[in-house]
């Protein structure tokens, strides 16, 4: 836990731990292999599959060009680092769209 919220801090250095560690628990198994505990900016794939089952699901939000944008805006954030922790990217796509609250 506390190297994810570590690597959320590079980015928001008042990043709430609670908050961090509710995505952990979301994200559960799939944090356990490398490859799905990251995330590719460059497959459009991989994008559609945060805004459905992140931005949509979980934090109640429909709005598809919003959540394009505020995805977009991290992938521009996370742009320097190779290898984008899936944690770390849902934490700051839930912060960009105003629904850290929701989590």
């Amino acid at each position: 836990m506390s190297d994810y919220l570590t690597d959320v801090r590079r980015y928001d250095a008042a990043a709430d731990e609670a908050t961090v560690e509710k995505i952990v628990k979301h994200l559960g198994i799939a944090l356990r292999n490398r490859d799905s505990s990251l995330v590719s900016c460059s497959d459009p794939d991989e994008l559609k599959r945060v805004r459905t089952n992140w931005v949509e699901k979980k934090l109640g939000l429909t709005d598809e060009t919003k959540a394009d944008a505020a995805i977009q805006s991290v992938c521009e954030t996370l742009k320097d680092d190779r290898s984008k922790s899936r944690v770390t990217f849902y934490y700051l796509t839930a912060k960009a769209l105003g629904a850290l609250g929701s989590i």
